[in-house]
């Protein structure tokens, strides 16, 4: 974590690192400057370091969202990732192919010390207008890569810097620097005393630990039935209470008992009805003989089940009666 002097603090800890790493290579006096390319190139042997563009980190962008609560408290002190796009040019003479030896030696550099070290944080943070700068106690590493650019990203960065020549020129990308906030969060009270209450949410019916069968208050391993003959003999009027209790209690289980007692009963008369009804016509149906007909070929006889509705119902013939009439002398016809 750091505060906003951390961006400048960087670009000086960088132009520090490359100063600090040209030799042995390097036996010139090499000018390591924080600035953009000049529009004038420089002669003399020269070193530009320039912070061209700040992004936010994608990875740690949105790890500190929620940072308050509803009613405004502050729950955690934000902090803002961003990264660091560097472009280093080198300038010299071009005869001398000064450029490119500059350019080797920080490349060299860069790639062999990728992570920035804290004594250059520290030697950077000494400057007048660095001071209070607090990068030095961060946790979190600051580490250069490369950037790739082809030709189309290096010209429109260079088209950029308006009457700028090009230079030859590497890109590096810092990463992650940490911008901590002004405010700070209460600190949280401490816990005095740790205290855990476990409520059920439905309490049970029957106390846990009673077996089946044993009624609720009476020792365990007592069937529901039994009593206590010292509590009978003793307590007359406790006796009828508890046994007036008792009966209700087992009232409303043996009418629920009886109830499905009653209702497989009944099944149980339905299915032997019919089974005996069935077993009563086929007795009937084998004693009765067969009819011959004219062609003398016996004919099975007709069960009750194999009749119709037609004779279902006949027990003999048919007689009508016809109503009689009165005359006018009394008579009847």
């Amino acid at each position: 974590m750091s505060n906003a002097l951390a961006l400048a603090t960087v670009t000086q800890a960088l132009a520090l690192l490359i100063e600090h790493n040209l030799h042995p290579e390097i036996d010139l006096a090499v000018s390591v400057e924080t600035r953009k390319p000049p529009a004038d190139p420089p002669t003399d042997p020269t070193i530009t370091v320039f912070l061209y563009q700040v992004t936010h980190n994608p990875s740690m962008r949105n790890n500190d969202l929620v940072t308050r609560a509803s009613d405004g408290t502050l729950l955690k002190r934000p902090a803002a990732a961003v990264d660091l796009h560097f472009l280093i040019s080198a300038y010299g003479e071009e005869q001398e192919l000064v450029g490119q030896r500059l350019i080797g030696s920080v490349v060299r550099t860069l790639h062999e010390i990728p992570v920035l070290p804290k004594e250059l944080i520290e030697e950077a943070a000494d400057r007048p207008y660095l001071a209070g700068s607090d990068l030095a106690e961060s946790l979190q590493k600051v580490r250069f890569t490369p950037t790739q650019m082809d030709v189309d990203e290096t010209s429109k960065l260079w088209g950029m810097l308006n009457n700028t020549p090009y230079a030859l020129s590497v890109a590096y990308q810092a990463s992650l620097v940490l911008l901590d906030g002004h405010q700070k969060p209460a600190p949280a009270r401490p816990v005095k005393r740790p205290e855990v209450t476990v409520v059920p949410e439905v309490p049970p019916e029957v106390p846990l630990g009673t077996p089946a069968g044993t009624r609720p208050g009476t020792p365990s391993g007592t069937p529901s039935g039994a009593t206590d003959p010292a509590g009978a003999a003793g307590a007359p009027g406790a006796g009828t209470a508890g046994s007036a209790g008792s009966a209700e209690s087992a009232g409303t289980g043996e009418s629920a008992g009886a109830t499905a007692g009653a209702t497989a009963k009944a099944a149980e008369d339905t299915t032997a009805t019919a089974t005996a009804t069935t077993q009563d016509a086929a007795k009937n149906a084998a004693k009765k003989p067969a009819k011959r007909t004219g062609g003398g070929r016996p004919q099975p006889a007709k069960t009750t089940a194999t009749r119709g509705s037609s004779d279902a119902g006949r027990s003999g013939p048919r007689s009508r009666t016809r109503p009689r009439r009165t005359t006018d002398d009394g008579g009847e016809s």
